[in-house]
């Protein structure tokens, strides 16, 4: 598949980059289930530059490990810019590493809310000078496959992480 060779792609980039700049990454993944931390620990010598990754699919780890407000999860929800900024700073302030990045969202077939479709994802970026979320809609919505919305917010997750380290 194309988001395979992309994400192959991109994991190797970014692993690269860190090396170079000798700087370390962690993750926090609610949409992505790990998926994000996978795809950087298949490149070889990520031990280098990968400090952890956090599954956060519930929203207790969300606020107990991560740091996740529960005001922010009550007024912004799960599936917020906010929460995404929240995840990305926890996860890196927790692991200590230099870049935090953050996925969650609505991977379907269903949960979806009223402004928020299937396809909805929020993806964090936290260092120790800025910490930013964007949000996507991929496939708009309309019966696009749980693991493309996945693959699709991996792809996306590691080209931020990219851009921000400058490349």
């Amino acid at each position: 598949m194309q988001e395979d060779k992309e994400i192959a792609e991109l994991s190797s980039q970014l692993v690269d980059l860190l090396k170079s700049k000798k700087m370390h990454i962690s993750s926090a993944e609610s949409l992505t289930g790990g998926m994000v931390s996978e795809s950087i620990t298949a490149v070889p010598g990520a031990s280098e530059v990968i400090e952890c990754g956090v599954c956060s699919y519930s929203n207790r780890i969300k606020h107990e490990l991560l740091g996740v407000s529960l005001e922010t999860l009550e007024k912004y929800t799960e599936y917020s810019i906010q929460t995404a900024c929240e995840m990305a700073d926890g996860v890196r302030r927790l692991s200590g590493a230099d870049i935090g990045v953050s996925t969650t969202g609505i991977a379907g077939p269903s949960g979806a809310l009223p402004g928020k479709p299937v396809g909805f994802t929020c993806i964090g970026i936290s260092t120790a000078e800025n910490t930013y979320a964007k949000e996507f809609i991929f496939g708009s919505g309309s019966g696009c496959e749980r693991e493309l919305i996945r693959k699709l917010a991996v792809i996306n997750a590691l080209k931020n992480a990219v851009e921000e380290l400058g490349e």
